[in-house]
């Protein structure tokens, strides 16, 4: 079992409990049962009555879905024991919940010499970083947004000697396609457009020996980062009528969303560590009011003053574009699909010249 004890998810499951305090768990259990935590922040594959962490391991690996227990013997994914839960409102010291969470979850993260932090310069990243002492990775393509804002977070932190820039070529970032479509089993543009510069920020602290890298991910889908649930009910790319109604569907997509960063990040050589993502944060999450997640145009309200407490404001309030438009990454995608012929007349041309480069080999 990874993430827990096999007595603290024997205990989650008969208790029904989606949330035990950890940082998420996958694996076998001493009784042959397999399980997987209710946001899949570990990964279990199974093929018949093999399973493992690992799909290149098995010959036909179907992935566990997140919240699901499998029996021994069983030869399907299981059942659903797990669901997310549906809290209600804390409308008392919401910032002060948040904090605390946060502190608890910070503090259980081990220390070591073999961690490492990708740092963008965002309130996430930066909060992590903030209790971790460890160097900071930004990786980006020359004149790249995150590039200028993780030194300008950096030094408002007193941490610009932790700071380690990569600068990626347009070469590297074609090498790593194929490499990344084939680690995450995808070659959709935004999936792989997405797991790129994570595996290439994971790839350069991997080669500099770090074998964990610790990460801000979770923090919009939990906390209402996202322009459709500062929207809601009037952006048509969610179904809810209200913000706290967006978000849940935002971090309903973390199970998707984690089995292709999980995967690129091991296949880049790092085990991933993700504070922001502990069971006690996910609780003091989904208690917020709508007005603690979005509150005029201020998105992630109640984690950005949580964050005063280790921040300084400047960081705190950092607003920042998702990692794929930051790193200039996806606009160097783009690029190369054109480069090799597929053309932005083309439908879904992006897709095609991925798919194209993981056929070919090349």
């Amino acid at each position: 079992m990874r993430g827990a004890t096999s007595d603290v998810v024997a205990g989650a499951i008969a208790d029904r409990d989606p949330l035990p305090g950890t940082a998420g768990f996958a694996g076998d259990l001493p009784d042959g049962r397999l399980a997987r935590d209710v946001l899949g922040r570990e990964l279990c594959y199974v093929d018949r009555g093999d399973w493992s962490h690992d799909p290149d391991e098995l010959t036909d690996p179907t992935l566990l879905p997140a919240g699901h227990v499998r029996a021994a013997g069983e030869a399907g994914v299981g059942d659903r024991v797990w669901s997310l839960p549906d809290p209600s409102v804390r409308d008392e010291r919401p910032v002060e919940s948040v904090q605390a969470a946060l502190r608890g979850a910070l503090a259980g993260v081990p220390a070591g010499d073999d961690l490492a932090v990708a740092f963008s310069g965002g309130v996430d990243s930066a909060l992590v970083a903030a209790e971790l002492d460890a160097p900071l990775y930004v990786v980006g393509y020359e004149g790249s947004s995150d590039i200028e804002a993780a030194r300008e977070s950096a030094a408002a932190m007193d941490r610009s000697d932790d700071l380690r820039v990569h600068e990626v070529s347009l070469d590297d970032i074609e090498a790593a396609v194929p490499e990344v479509a084939e680690a995450i089993g995808r070659t959709n543009a935004m999936d792989v457009q997405i797991a790129l510069p994570l595996y290439l920020v994971a790839e350069r602290a991997a080669a500099d020996g770090f074998d964990r890298l610790a990460l801000g991910q979770g923090a919009d889908e939990l906390f209402g980062g996202y322009a459709k649930v500062a929207k809601a009910p009037d952006d048509p790319r969610t179904d809810a009528d209200t913000v706290r109604g967006a978000r849940r569907e935002t971090v309903l997509s973390l199970p998707d969303q984690l089995e292709r960063d999980v995967r690129a990040l091991r296949a880049a050589g790092v085990e991933p560590v993700t504070p922001l993502l502990h069971d006690d944060v996910v609780r003091a999450a989904l208690e917020l009011p709508g007005e603690w997640l979005v509150s005029g145009g201020t998105r992630k309200r109640a984690l950005r003053e949580a964050a005063r407490a280790w921040l300084p404001d400047s960081v705190a309030d950092r607003d920042k574009k998702a990692v794929q438009y930051g790193s200039l990454v996806a606009r160097e995608v783009d690029r190369l699909a054109r480069q090799a012929g597929f053309k932005r007349r083309m439908d879904d041309h992006v897709t095609k010249y991925v798919s194209s480069r993981v056929r070919n080999g090349t």
